[in-house]
């Protein structure tokens, strides 16, 4: 059986070329949540959710909040919140244009 030298040296490679690849495509969500997080706060509102449902993981507690408009958000926090209860969350925007929601501290 006659192999081609590109098939035969993916082979050889492969290990290599997986983990290049896998560097690769990490170096984007990083470079994304470094310039978020040093893009300055352009605005902070004050708005009404309401608790759905809540998951632990990795010492954080995420929370489904429905908010007062009828859309939902993910929000972690490492405090306990009553689900079903009406609460006060912040809209954060940054000057970069990205939105986030977070418990008032």
């Amino acid at each position: 059986m006659v192999v081609s030298w590109a098939y035969a040296d993916l082979k050889k490679n492969a290990f290599g070329a997986i983990l290049i690849a896998s560097l690769l495509a990490l170096v984007p969500p990083a470079v994304t949540g470094w310039t978020n997080a040093a893009a300055p706060i352009q605005s902070v509102a004050a708005i009404g959710a309401t608790i759905k449902s809540a998951q632990w993981g990795q010492g954080r507690i995420n929370y489904v909040l429905l908010l007062d408009d009828g859309s939902s958000v993910l929000v972690d926090d490492d405090r306990l919140h009553v689900i079903g209860s009406h609460i006060g969350i912040e809209r954060v925007s940054r000057e970069n244009g990205f939105v986030f929601y977070r418990f008032p501290e």
